[in-house]
């Protein structure tokens, strides 16, 4: 047998007792950063999805689109102002975020999907009242950030339904208020409510980087609460880190088995984490547990 024989066999005995653990749980996954917009990594990650879907486990992608939507704002004229990080979004703006999000970027997941055999459905957060949403408060700091909201509840049976007809739900972070208005809300939030309602197996967040690393930029992973706290004192998790770290660790707080922060510039970077024994990136757990994960 050849070495590269050997090694696909090798490969496949490795990722036998994930797929084993594994099967008929929820895996949610948040897409986003590098690997949306590099063919490359978007057809891996389509592929990925679609496996993790053949050996039995349910993954739930939801999506961002920032450099999207701002790609069209400035197609249309429109201009685009941050503050603290968020989009200023006023009723124009949320058009355009509706139409790329729920329009252009789902539906071209979705299809991506398909086309590698998968059976993708696109939904907003609207759809079935899914994500109901609160405008982001701005009383403190005299900003008002227009439609931009946060979650305030997720009713997932429309979600549950699908998974149980053997499709994969693709879900744009757009929610509903009171008044049937549209927020546009963090898609890293809206991944870490839904695993959390969901129980999910996994909550897996890519990101641009590879994942939280030491001051010598070595990679971190295994992290429980008491770690991150340390962490988050001495100034190692810091800056655009600290909101998915404290996405994955509120997660696992809340009913996770184990969050995700992954590098989605390596290709197959999802199969990678979910079915191999290094992985690709930070693994976040409530406590510090030896058994596999």
């Amino acid at each position: 047998m050849s070495e590269s024989t050997q090694q696909v066999a090798r490969i496949l005995s490795e990722a036998l007792p994930y797929i084993q653990r594994f099967h008929g749980k929820t895996i949610v996954i948040k897409y986003g950063g590098n690997a949306m917009v590099d063919e490359s990594l978007k057809r891996s990650f389509a592929k990925d999805v679609v496996l993790l879907k053949a050996v039995g486990m349910n993954p739930i992608v939801v999506h961002g689109g920032g450099p999207q939507i701002s790609g069209t704002l400035e197609r249309v004229g429109k201009q685009t102002e941050f503050i603290d990080g968020l989009r200023v979004t006023d009723a124009e703006t949320m058009e355009v975020v509706e139409m790329v999000l729920g329009g252009l970027v789902n539906k071209e997941i979705v299809s991506l999907i398909n086309g590698h055999g998968g059976k993708a459905v696109g939904l907003s957060g609207k759809d079935g009242d899914m994500i109901k949403a609160r405008k982001i408060s701005s009383a403190n700091i005299g900003v008002d950030y227009g439609h931009v909201g946060e979650v305030a509840d997720i009713r997932p049976a429309l979600v549950s339904t699908l998974e149980a007809d053997r499709f994969i739900p693709v879900i744009a972070p757009i929610g509903v208020g009171e008044q049937g208005e549209s927020y546009n809300i963090n898609a890293d939030s809206v991944a870490g409510a839904l695993a959390s309602k969901l129980g999910a197996e996994k909550l897996v967040l890519m990101t641009n980087t590879a994942g939280v690393l030491d001051k010598q930029g070595n990679l971190l992973t295994g992290l429980d609460a008491q770690q991150i706290a340390h962490l988050k004192d001495d100034g190692t998790i810091q800056g655009g880190m600290m909101p998915k770290v404290d996405c994955a660790l509120e997660a696992v707080l809340n009913g996770v088995a184990t969050s995700h922060i992954i590098d989605g510039r390596v290709n197959h970077a999802l199969l990678l984490e979910v079915l191999t024994d290094k992985g690709v990136g930070t693994l976040v757990r409530s406590e510090v547990r030896s058994e596999l994960v």
